[in-house]
């Protein structure tokens, strides 16, 4: 039986080996030491921006559009209009009816004509003086009754009914002209009181459909997206122009559990972007109170320090101006470190 033995140069190679790993381990760990940057109290965060999307409520062709993008606006200066031939139409529409019912209030309320009121003057006097002279042959068939054979009691009751019959016929012309100058009856008056009043609500939302045919800037800020050109078809509700105001430029960072305690809200954040020498200041805006990337029920001190919250600060107004949403910042809060 040949046993196996170890030459010379072997045995030396395997006492070589574990030094020659030790010292690479401990090389490569020095190495690894020497790369890591230095600890700084900086965060990662970014900037978001929270756009608003301008928008008609009616469907329709894009007519024009008056801003470009990256252009700044004023809040009310002209965004863009649609084609309104529709929405015209009904406003003339409405305003035509509205005319008419205004003008059948004014004739209710009017009376009859003045030319119907003279006719109705003219009978009343032919009846007044139709009542008078059978008034006065009625006396004189009284009168009569007394000598005889001067008239009948037949002759009589005839002037006596002629007599009646007129003054009935002039009671009735006063009472139609009477009616002929107050107008139509109040039922009617209020019916068309009310008819106006609903065509003029009718006329304020046909304006309304016509003026949201063109929209305006809500606020100050950039035009940060033109999403159709003119030409195109443009759906209710669908918005055509985006604007970011500078107020709604925020940061967003991620603060970790053990550094929370010490960021209350209004606190001032340095921060730092790349291309831009020294730090733009923002104010804490708000505070999440709800963990991110925790574990669901197991609170251990161990999970906690995996714990992070979000954190929001707002710039001001001339400082948000030359930021960009989506941009990467560093963050440092100028508070106590705990």
């Amino acid at each position: 039986m040949k046993l196996f033995t170890r030459t010379k140069p072997q045995r030396e190679r395997v006492r070589r080996t574990p030094i020659l790993v030790i010292l690479l381990a401990l090389t490569g760990g020095g190495l690894i030491c020497g790369c890591q940057p230095a600890s700084t109290n900086r965060l990662q965060g970014y900037l978001e921006g929270e756009f608003i999307f301008v928008a008609a409520p009616h469907a329709g062709a894009l007519e024009s559009l008056a801003v470009t993008r990256g252009a700044q606006v004023q809040a009310g200066d002209p965004m863009f209009t649609l084609e309104r031939q529709a929405e015209t139409a009904a406003r003339d529409e409405a305003e035509r009816r509205l005319s008419q019912a205004r003008a059948n209030l004014a004739d209710l309320k009017k009376g009859r004509r003045p030319s119907e009121i003279d006719s109705l003057v003219a009978s009343l006097k032919q009846a007044q003086a139709a009542r008078e002279l059978s008034e006065r042959e009625l006396v004189r068939e009284e009168s009569l009754l007394t000598s005889v054979g001067g008239t009948t009691e037949q002759a009589v009751d005839r002037a006596r009914t002629t007599r009646d019959q007129s003054r009935q016929r002039v009671a009735q012309l006063e009472a139609e002209l009477t009616t002929a100058r107050l107008g139509a009856r109040a039922d009617q008056v209020t019916a068309a009181e009310a008819n106006v009043s609903a065509l003029e609500a009718a006329l304020a939302k046909a304006e309304w459909d016509v003026a949201q045919k063109s929209q305006y800037a809500p606020q100050a800020g950039l035009v940060f997206d033109t999403l159709y050109r003119p030409g195109e078809w443009v759906a209710a509700g669908r918005p055509v122009v985006v604007v970011l105001p500078p107020q709604n430029i925020k940061l967003r960072v991620f603060v970790p559990e053990r550094q929370l305690g010490s960021i209350q809200v209004s606190d001032p954040v340095q921060v730092f972007m790349d291309g831009v020498s020294g730090s733009v200041t923002a104010k804490v805006s708000f505070i999440s109170p709800k963990a991110e990337y925790s574990p669901p029920m197991v609170y251990s001190r161990e999970n906690r320090q995996k714990f992070v919250y979000l954190v929001e600060a707002s710039f001001e107004p001339e400082v948000a101006t030359t930021l960009h949403p989506g941009q990467p910042v560093e963050v440092q809060f100028l508070t106590r470190q705990p």
